[in-house]
């Protein structure tokens, strides 16, 4: 029985026969497969101890790479026959990319070292035939690199955890309340000023506790060029987000004009260091507009990406009710009120977006007071946001709070660590659909796909991360990739199977996942105050 994670569409085999993987096998790559023969030769090859070299495309003891265009872009085949060695044919060069990360998983946990623990080991790939392609286009995971930040190395090693999960959407939270991560030259002071933080709340906003030590960081723009090149080569687009108009007292407090300076005295802000939503925005001048159309002008030239992720979400509206400003921006406008103006900025880029090419995507509140036809929506409120813009004609990423924010704590029991929100265990997350039954086959056309998130309040280091993110991100992996069925008709029993296999894959990459049996004594946190809601979480 296959044992690979996410299932594939179909298994012929395997077999008891198979065929080996030595310091003999070569590597032939088609036209168009470049990518993949440079992954295998400096991961596979530098696990296994094997040196892949160039060989002839009918070579026995080989690995083919091919396109083949009968298939769809990210579809692959991977034939494993006897006397032909192994052939992976893509429907494009993603397709053979996953079809690649499949061959890993075959190979078994040594495939996923950094270098051979048994040299000179013949491996043996069991004799098979697997068909495979992806239901969803937009398989994503959001990191939050705000709250916590998270070095560059880090996040290079979580692109290859996505990787081998088949993942392909990287979602990176840059900007928030409590600090600003990346560089933007015509601005120096957002990361000068706005990158740091004197200290930090350990626990729920609600805690006593305090980091008494500065906390930040930030990427410069080789960095974030590296990131994207690293991505691209794995077939993963990384989608940025700058968050506006809410969720900016970093950029208020390393520019304080950006903020409604006659309700309140912003030179006194700092970015922020508790957990929550402040109550300090962009103010809704041409001033501010301006400005982060020059932000945006750098981030284009840095994310290759199609769409722009500008939030949107939880904007504080009081400090706009008592601005002058902001009330004879309404009345200019001929707006009815702060939710309207809310509408009018983020329409404000959307139409500047929309002129550069690009598409903007956001959080669901965006869909209050319309948008333009390209734009589409994160639903992270519930179902609703993603049913609400499918129906209106707008594409939607499905990534509900309630059902795949990994956030939210994996067990009900008293060690989980600084526990929030609803539980949300492995097999949760393994019943998760995406598309709502409510659209009809054509509105569901619009679910671009689905993406898990982690918002890293709770999470100061990257072992808090691997924590909360696996091994529920398996289980979202295979909802994000395999075509399975209704979720209460899901074989939950199977994918544990799996699973016992994928534990010591992920035990050979050194990910901190939480055990089966519950969080080892290094994973807890005695005494540090969560925000856990008990209950079924409504299904919203």
């Amino acid at each position: 029985m296959s044992d690979v994670i996410p299932a594939p569409s179909a298994v012929e085999g395997p077999m008891r026969r198979g065929v080996p993987l030595d310091a003999g096998t070569s590597l032939w790559a088609g036209p168009g497969t470049g990518t993949t023969e440079r992954w295998l030769r400096a991961t596979l090859g530098m696990a296994l101890g094997l040196s892949l070299p160039p060989g002839e495309e009918d070579a026995e003891n080989s690995v083919r790479l091919r396109i083949d265009g009968t298939l769809e872009p990210e579809a692959y085949k991977l034939s494993v026959v006897a006397d032909r060695g192994v052939e992976i044919r893509g429907g494009g060069p993603a397709g053979v990319f996953w079809g690649a990360q499949t061959l890993r998983q075959l190979i078994g946990p040594d495939a996923f070292r950094r270098a051979p623990v048994r040299p000179d080991t013949t491996y043996g790939i069991p004799l098979q035939i697997i068909d495979d392609a992806p239901r969803f286009g937009w398989r994503g995971l959001m990191l939050d690199v705000s709250r916590h930040f998270m070095p560059k190395d880090g996040v290079l090693r979580y692109l290859d955890l996505m990787a081998a999960h088949k993942l392909n959407v990287f979602h990176f939270h840059l900007t928030d309340d409590q600090g600003w991560r990346i560089e933007i030259k015509r601005y120096p002071k957002l990361t000068e000023t706005g990158s740091w933080r004197a200290r930090t709340k350990f626990g729920h906003r609600a805690s006593p506790l305090w980091e008494e030590k500065p906390h930040g960081g930030f990427y410069t723009q080789d960095d974030i060029r590296e990131i994207v090149a690293y991505a691209a080569e794995r077939h993963i687009t990384v989608v940025p987000e700058i968050d506006i108009p809410g969720h900016s007292q970093a950029a208020i407090a390393a520019y304080p004009e950006l903020g409604n300076t006659d309700v309140i005295d912003t030179t006194s802000l700092s970015v922020w260091d508790t957990w929550g939503v402040s109550k300090n925005v962009l103010a809704p001048t041409d001033n501010a507009l301006r400005f982060y159309e020059g932000v945006f002008e750098e981030l284009l030239d840095l994310f290759p990406s199609q769409f722009i992720h500008v939030g949107g979400d939880e904007c504080a509206k009081e400090q706009w009710k008592a601005s002058p400003t902001a009330q004879a921006r309404i009345e200019e406008l001929g707006l009815a009120d702060e939710d309207e103006l809310q509408s009018w900025f983020i329409r404000h880029f959307d139409t500047w977006l929309t002129a550069r090419g690009r598409r903007l995507i956001g959080w669901d509140e965006i869909l209050e007071g319309g948008l333009a036809p390209g734009a589409a929506v994160s639903s992270w409120r519930g179902y609703q946001g993603g049913i609400t813009a499918a129906r209106a004609g707008h594409d939607v990423v499905m990534c509900p709070e309630q059902q795949v924010y990994l956030d939210h704590r994996q067990h009900g029991g008293p060690d989980e660590p600084v526990p929030i929100g609803y539980v949300r265990t492995l097999e949760d997350v393994y019943r998760f659909e995406p598309v709502p039954p409510e659209l009809t086959p054509g509105q569901a056309r619009h679910v671009l796909g689905t993406q898990a998130n982690l918002w890293t309040e709770v999470m100061e280091d990257h072992a808090r991360v691997d924590y909360q993110a696996f091994p529920r991100l398996a289980a979202f992996a295979e909802v994000a990739w395999s075509a399975l069925p209704a979720p209460a008709e899901r074989d939950f029993t199977d994918f544990e199977r799996r699973m016992t296999a994928h534990y010591r894959r992920l035990d050979a990459l050194g990910v901190a996942y939480r055990p089966p049996t519950g969080p080892l004594p290094w994973q807890r946190r005695p005494g540090v105050l969560g925000r856990p809601i008990e209950g079924a979480p409504p299904n919203v």
